[in-house]
């Protein structure tokens, strides 16, 4: 079966936006530099050979031989520290520099007084005039502002233009000459038109000065060109210097969120991450980690006894894995009411192109061979068609592809791997992954006059 491969979705859904929202922005950050990995992983390729050019063929031999001689490391010197919280149910990342480098290299985890982003301290010192410039979640904030309220004048004209329409229709025909109508008083350029009068609709083709002053920080200003075009201006009489004595004084209270799929993910896929526990900051075994997460994915959390192979936490990592490992950014796709959302490149690039549900599977034939166990297996992968409908008309109006990912649940472990899966400290977590099998599956909405033969 084909998997679905980064940059064979749907195109960039920033480019169908209004030409009004997408001109004269402030400057955004080179995100391509801050992302340009997309792990937190240096890689040392080789460089292109062409046969033909006898100083690629020699800088190839140069650099193949000084990297068998000298073999450099994808991994960094010292791992990154995080601790397990048993409380919020998630691994907690309390070092700066550590969150920065899960986020810009890979976007694990999110700030936990953030959106997203960890971007707290920035908001903070931008509330005290500390820097001038805007975070992401205040430039979201403000672009849905000025959508909302350029909607709200748009129809409102509409409303108006329409009601003088049928004024006019409704005013009697009196004989006697034509009297030319009352010129409209002329505004100069440097204001705009009161929200009160009746005009043009297509003056609201670009929003009020009112509101786009309102939208932009006090350091900008809103003038009009000759063409008719909006202009914002920094003004430079705001600017505020960071002091660094006062920025040192605020306390960065954020920390970086990891769920324990993205934790489990950097300690054993990648190994560039150490969790240990709050109490003791000596890093625990992947092994522990596995059965702590285990444990706790669970509410309230289970005993060892109780655990099985079908433990929500392991169907969940197995996906987690599987399109990590196919080069997807997974995030979590709680607020379009799936598990995961797959990213071609990160957030900041382009939105989510696939929505994932993941479906336990039971198709071996152990699961199958007692009537209690099938009865039991029909009670977990019992599905209606209402809810597949409700689910894929919810992923359609927000421009996704509904992916089903069915997970092929083995039995259980001690018919596979003997009594040394009892042993949670010594059995191979390799071994037991492998187990388990991922079947994707694309669910669209099938529309009569669109799929035509």
């Amino acid at each position: 079966m084909s998997h679905l491969i980064p940059g064979q979705g749907s195109a960039n859904l920033a480019d169908t936006l209004p030409k009004v929202f997408m001109q004269n922005r402030p400057s955004r950050p080179n995100y391509n530099v801050l992302h340009a990995l997309p792990l937190p992983l240096s890689i040392h390729p080789l460089p292109p050979l062409i046969l033909h050019n006898p100083l690629s063929v020699i800088y190839f031999a140069y650099t193949y031989l000084y990297q068998l001689i000298v073999p450099l490391s994808s991994h960094r010197k010292t791992k990154l520290k995080a601790y397990l919280s048993s409380e919020t149910r998630s691994v907690h990342v309390t070092d700066p520099n550590a969150a920065r480098i899960l986020w810009e290299n890979g976007f694990f985890g999110k700030g936990n007084l953030s959106r997203s982003e960890p971007s707290w301290l920035d908001r903070e010192m931008r509330r005290k005039g500390l820097i001038v410039g805007e975070t992401s979640e205040e430039v979201t904030r403000r672009r849905r502002e000025e959508r909302r309220e350029f909607k709200k004048e748009r129809a409102r004209k509409e409303r108006e233009t329409i009601e003088s329409a049928l004024k006019n229709e409704k005013t009697p025909i009196v004989d006697g000459p034509l009297t030319q109508p009352a010129e409209s008083p002329e505004i100069p350029e440097d204001q705009s038109m009161p929200l009160g009068t009746s005009g043009d609709i297509h003056a609201l083709r670009m929003p009020s000065r009112a509101l786009l002053d309102s939208c932009h920080p006090a350091s900008t200003v809103v003038s009009t060109g000759d063409d008719g075009h909006v202009q914002i201006v920094d003004s430079g009489e705001h600017h505020a210097e960071i002091d660094a004595d006062q920025a040192m004084l605020i306390e960065n209270q954020e920390h970086l969120q990891l769920t324990f799929e993205e934790a489990l993910f950097l300690t054993y896929g990648l190994g560039v991450l150490e969790v240990g526990n709050m109490e003791n900051a000596e890093p625990m075994t992947t092994n522990t980690l596995l059965t702590l997460f285990r444990v706790n994915s669970y509410f309230p959390s289970r005993a060892l006894s109780d655990l099985r192979s079908d433990d929500l936490f392991l169907i969940s990592y197995v996906v987690y894995h599987h399109f990590r490992s196919l080069g997807w950014v997974v995030r979590s796709g709680v607020k379009f009411g799936v598990d995961y959302l797959l990213y071609n490149r990160g957030p900041v690039f382009s939105h989510a192109e696939f929505a994932v549900i993941i479906l336990p599977s039971y198709r071996h034939p152990y699961w199958q061979e007692t009537t209690g166990r099938a009865i039991g297996v029909d009670k977990r992968e019992g599905r209606s068609w209402w809810w597949l409908h409700c689910v894929n008309r919810v992923q359609s109006q927000v421009k996704k592809t509904l992916v089903l990912a069915y997970v092929d649940i083995p039995p259980p472990w001690t018919t596979v791997l003997g009594d040394a899966i009892n042993d949670h400290s010594q059995f191979d977590i390799g071994q037991m992954l492998r187990s388990y099998r991922v079947r994707e599956i694309i669910f669209r909405r099938w529309i009569p006059n669109r799929s035509r033969d």
